[in-house]
């Protein structure tokens, strides 16, 4: 493959911090090629997937996806290989609107015929993100990150409903959080003995921050809100906008959050009109 090409596409996208290595368990060899070709499956399950692929220390699993959906697409490959791939890729936190970008690249290097080809693929495994035009749609395709799944771990502790996407569990965890017009988290507070607390990243809409006795801080995409351990405070959407934001777990000595009473319609509404 051209290395130029490859070179302008790991450009592409933020590269993402390198994760703990984590060993990849592949079976597919086995299940269909075991009897017939078992040295060939041990190679694709062990050796490919097992090592190579598990060497996420040395390229994070994104990247490598990026590499192989490149490389398949420069050779014509859009079988159920690609199809794999593609998948892979959007589990590894490749976006609908990124893989559009990047078959659109790869196009003006590798032959127009074989972009339309990835592109057909590419449509069938993002669907359900591009699916619908009410609103919760429209945003999701605003926005770089996933609205991920009902919070319903946490529902008893918002009014509204909202979505999390964990983006990583490694290094210093983080998630996207995506709340409905008007949704809002308890108040609450990142206890801590030593360190601890949070920071949240405006990601796309318009929401609000607020610690008790201050006034109210607007979240606009690229808003930075640091939130110390043990202060009590609430965040969520705006109550004409669908809002999201990254959130950052600080490290802390004995940390727990601590939930608390609702923010009453009341307390909302009042500074919603300000």
């Amino acid at each position: 493959m051209n290395h130029k090409l490859l070179t302008i596409l790991l450009s592409i996208i933020t590269i993402t911090p390198l994760m703990a290595q984590q060993k990849i368990v592949q079976t597919a060899g086995r299940q269909q090629l075991g009897e017939f070709a078992p040295e060939f499956a041990h190679l694709n399950d062990d050796i490919l997937f097992g090592e190579v692929w598990s060497r996420n220390d040395l390229l994070s699993m994104r990247d490598r996806s990026l590499v192989t959906i490149t490389s398949l697409i420069s050779q014509g490959i859009t079988d159920s290989s690609l199809t794999f791939h593609l998948q892979e890729a959007k589990k590894n936190g490749i976006t609908r609107t990124e893989i559009a970008e990047i078959i659109t690249h790869i196009a003006f290097y590798a032959g127009w015929p074989k972009a339309w080809a990835a592109f057909r693929l590419a449509k069938d495994v993002w669907s359900d993100d591009i699916k619908g035009s009410d609103a919760k749609a429209e945003f999701a395709r605003s926005m770089i990150f996933p609205i991920g799944e009902p919070n319903t771990a946490y529902a008893k502790y918002f009014i509204g409903n909202s979505y999390l996407a964990q983006v990583s569990t490694s290094q210093i965890p983080f998630a996207n959080v995506t709340f409905e017009p008007g949704c809002r988290n308890n108040w609450h507070i990142h206890k801590a003995e030593k360190g601890g607390g949070q920071m949240l990243v405006g990601v796309a809409g318009r929401g609000w921050y607020q610690e008790e006795g201050k006034p109210a801080v607007e979240i606009l995409p690229g808003t930075v809100i640091n939130i110390p351990a043990n202060v009590k405070h609430w965040h969520g959407a705006a109550a004409d906008s669908w809002f999201a934001h990254l959130a950052f777990a600080v490290p802390g000595e004995e940390s727990e959050n601590i939930w608390l009473e609702p923010v009453t319609d009341e307390q909302y509404n009042n500074l919603s009109t300000k």
